[in-house]
């Protein structure tokens, strides 16, 4: 597969009043694969936000490299470049919408970038039948719900044809209904389109619908795998200040108590199936 972001090497530090850095990143080396959906976890102040700022050279590296779509992000003319192939919606929805009309909001980018009325046209209509929001096209955006205005957001970063969608926790000012539409809306852009998406978030249930989930610690990555691999570790995650999905943690607390389950499990169903077998298990002790 083409791997779409890299990072070699990775540091990142903020300036102190020293004129030294404080370092938030060490040392990431990072790849993710055109067409993955990405998970990254990490506990306030991990530095997991600070690496998804480097993936379309919001922020530029103190140290090592990230190359997005070929390009070195270092290179001050390639910018326009990496963001086409890369972008960025935020946590607060209300942060990104410009326009008091949706589907002007979701053209705003391209005709400030010169796209032909045409193109804009077919691509805002595109974008907002992606996304389920076609048909509030021409309502005002401080009307629509939470979960309504993240997925506009997410349309206006469609309509510049990304390779790649980064969502720095887009669900965490939305209700369960919300965080729902956002979460089917990214799985369908993966599924549907082929857009490599890489969620930051610290809601579990999300990072069990990745392909892959990669933990930072502290600026350092601490695990890098399938969800089912990374959440086996509940004892090294709840370490570093990190939840595990709920039905993980059930099973985990039963192991606790000496009963044999296997290790993996993710969710509610697989947990209620691996209960039933292990009561079969205990045969008839009435007698």
């Amino acid at each position: 597969m083409q791997i779409i972001i890299e990072t070699q090497h990775l540091t990142f530090g903020y300036p102190k009043e020293d004129d030294t850095l404080a370092e938030v990143l060490h040392g990431i080396d990072l790849s993710i694969e055109q067409g993955q959906f990405v998970a990254v976890l990490g506990h306030n102040g991990s530095g997991k936000s600070t690496l998804a700022k480097h993936f379309n050279a919001i922020l530029l590296p103190s140290g090592g490299r990230v190359i997005v779509a070929g390009f070195d992000t270092m290179e001050e003319d390639k910018l326009y470049d990496i963001r086409q192939n890369v972008g960025m919606v935020f946590q607060n929805p209300d942060n990104q919408i410009v326009a008091t009309i949706v589907e002007e909001d979701v053209a705003f980018a391209l005709e400030n970038l010169g796209v032909e009325p045409k193109e804009i046209r077919r691509r805002v209509d595109e974008a907002l039948k992606a996304v389920g929001m076609y048909e509030y096209r021409g309502h005002a955006p401080h009307q629509l719900s939470g979960g309504q205005k993240q997925r506009v957001a997410i349309a206006g970063i469609i309509a510049m044809r990304p390779q790649c969608i980064v969502l720095d926790e887009p669900t965490a000012m939305l209700d369960p209904r919300g965080r729902k539409e956002v979460l089917r809306t990214i799985k369908q852009l993966k599924e549907e389109y082929g857009i490599t998406i890489v969620l930051i978030t610290h809601y579990m249930e999300e990072a069990v619908q990745a392909d892959r989930v990669v933990v930072v610690d502290n600026g350092n990555l601490l695990l890098d795998g399938t969800p089912r691999e990374v959440f086996s570790h509940v004892k090294l995650l709840k370490e570093v200040g990190l939840d595990v999905p709920q039905a993980t943690e059930l099973i985990y607390e039963l192991q606790k108590e000496g009963i044999s389950f296997p290790d993996g499990i993710l969710t509610e169903d697989e947990c209620v199936d691996a209960i039933v077998n292990w009561m079969e298990g205990l045969g008839d002790v009435s007698h």
